[in-house]
């Protein structure tokens, strides 16, 4: 059951919907660090000596391998110190990597730099699930969850506009500049008022022993193991597509400075899918409603198969194509993490690290792989779609015992301690 006892703090007076908006920018840092810079992409390896063809891509993957790297050290220490004293050192991290690649002299000095922001970014994304944790179970979470990615997902819709319209009023050094600055707003709001819910009396010892413990707990859990696995798949979609976008909309499909409003409105259905979500979850249940997305992200990929996975097709297929499947991913992810977690509640912090881990570095490398594969079509990534998406749904299918849309445990909805 989760901790639904109100921390004795000045932030116990948060309000749920503040509670729910505080999550959702902490867990959109993520986004927002990737999605800024995609209309920069050209000019960030063009300046610093990043002329492969596909070269500009690995902006994106070493932040994304930073970040996977960061996740199994925050959720140990955010179980043993509390969630807000490690939250606060990764933001300063992210904060300063942001700086350091303002100024970055080299190609392989910026993919440094990304790289360690993404290690630092990987503590508001860690300690948000964990605090949603300590505080919401099973449908509850993810209806919590769902809000927060309605929030959340209004960054990837507006970051590529903003990223253009620092680049009118001045160069992309400028855009890291406001990274630091949206992580200097994100560290002081979350030290104001987000409540610390790794009370004293709940921490576990940083010890070889405890952690091997936790860990083996985890790794032991067939629900999440399974779901975590899946979860890596339907991620790796997700990264390839933000990966090659510049390159498809702008390259192939000579949108030019409509890319932003493009990249947004297809982002728009992931909004979509969480409210759905949201209204849905507590009615049907997790396994219903993340059950029948994957059906239609699968159905949606079978019909890019019918007409043989077309080279080029029309922008407006290839958007509606996009759109669905994204529209099943936003009523996929918060529900695969939500049930991952579910078994978790009292090492939120290492299963929140775990299932972090492992669906970020194994979204960031399939993402890679298939980016890696443009070839000047979107092929490429309609079939990493497909063959991702058959790959989650064989691992669901194996964790639920070849049945889906069951519920294997009926959990509790814990109420939000925040006041609604």
């Amino acid at each position: 059951m989760a901790n639904t006892a109100p921390p004795p703090s000045r932030s116990r007076d948060i309000h749920f919907a503040e509670f729910v908006t505080l999550i959702a920018v902490m867990m959109a840092l993520t986004a927002l660090s990737i999605d800024i810079m995609l209309v920069a992409l050209p000019d960030i390896a063009h300046a610093l000596g990043g002329d492969g063809p596909n070269d500009r891509q690995l902006i994106i993957t070493a932040y994304m391998l930073g970040f996977a790297a960061g996740q199994p050290f925050v959720g140990p220490l955010s179980d043993r110190f509390g969630r807000k004293p490690v939250l606060a050192v990764g933001l300063v991290v992210f904060a300063l990597a942001s700086l350091t690649a303002v100024f970055a002299p080299s190609f392989g000095a910026m993919l440094a730099a990304r790289a360690v922001q993404g290690f630092g970014a990987a503590a508001p994304r860690i300690v948000a699930v964990a605090i949603v944790r300590d505080r919401f179970a099973g449908r509850g979470m993810a209806r919590v969850m769902s809000f927060a990615m309605m929030v959340f997902i209004i960054v990837p819709v507006v970051a590529p506009a903003i990223g253009e319209l620092i680049l009118h009023l001045g160069s992309w050094p400028w855009i890291f500049a406001a990274l630091f600055l949206a992580a200097c707003a994100v560290l002081t709001w979350a030290g104001l008022r987000l409540p610390e819910t790794r009370h004293a009396e709940d921490r576990m010892p940083l010890s070889a022993a405890a952690l091997g413990a936790a860990f083996r707990t985890v790794v032991t859990t067939r629900q999440t193991v399974g779901y975590t696995l899946a979860m890596g798949f339907m991620f790796g979609s997700l990264l390839s597509y933000i990966g090659s976008a510049q390159q498809i909309f702008v390259d192939v499909y000579g949108l030019g400075d409509l890319f932003p409003f493009v990249f947004g409105a297809i982002a728009a259905a992931m909004a979509g899918a969480s409210l759905t979500n949201a209204h849905l979850v507590g009615r049907l249940g997790m396994h219903r409603v993340s059950h029948a997305a994957l059906l239609g992200f699968l159905a949606a990929c079978a019909a890019m198969a019918v007409f043989g996975f077309p080279e080029r097709p029309p922008l407006w297929a290839l958007a509606a194509f996009l759109a669905t499947t994204f529209y099943c991913f936003g009523l996929i992810a918060p529900n695969f993490n939500a049930m991952a977690m579910e078994p978790l509640g009292h090492i939120a912090g290492m299963g929140s690290s775990f299932t972090g881990f492992y669906s970020t570095a194994a979204g960031a490398l399939f993402g890679w792989g298939i980016g890696q594969a443009f070839d000047g079509t979107v092929r490429p990534m309609t079939v990493g779609f497909t063959v991702l998406a058959v790959l989650a749904f064989l691992t669901v299918l194996k964790t639920e015992g070849g049945v889906l849309f069951r519920s294997r445990n009926a959990a509790p909805v814990a109420q939000p301690a925040a006041g609604e």
